[in-house]
């Protein structure tokens, strides 16, 4: 089993724009690749901090014929983002309109801080300050 790795965690995006320009504009990610499948009518783009044979990265998938915004769920939690500097991610975050319903501060019950953002289709992220 040690051979085993993540790959990618995979999330429907509604608006395929808005969310690349999310996670490599605002949080950093390069846009790794992105391949459109005509015959299935949706789009691939697999974005992330490194290359995928040494990191795991997030599959953004747009399917083109979606007409409204998916439903989350109650499943689904969250991806996590180390960063060096919360708070001054959070302001600048911020000033571009990202939602930020859990400001900077320490976690309950212990003293890392963490902040939680979404994304444009409500995804949640949570960012983990890494000094």
């Amino acid at each position: 089993m040690s051979q085993f790795r993540l790959l990618h965690t995979m999330l429907r995006v509604y608006d395929l724009e808005k969310s690349l320009d999310f996670y490599t504009r605002l949080l950093g990610m390069k846009l790794l690749r992105r391949n459109d499948y005509e015959g299935g009518r949706f789009t691939l783009a697999f974005v992330g901090y490194g290359d995928e044979k040494d990191t795991a990265v997030l599959e953004l998938t747009h399917n083109w014929d979606q007409a409204e915004p998916y439903s989350i769920g109650t499943a689904y939690g969250h991806i996590a983002l180390g960063v060096p500097d919360i708070h001054a991610t959070c302001e600048q975050l911020a000033k571009e309109g990202v939602k930020i319903p859990r400001p900077p501060g320490p976690m309950k019950h212990g003293s890392t801080v963490i902040a939680f953002i979404e994304d444009p289709d409500g995804y949640k992220v949570e960012l983990i300050e890494t000094k």
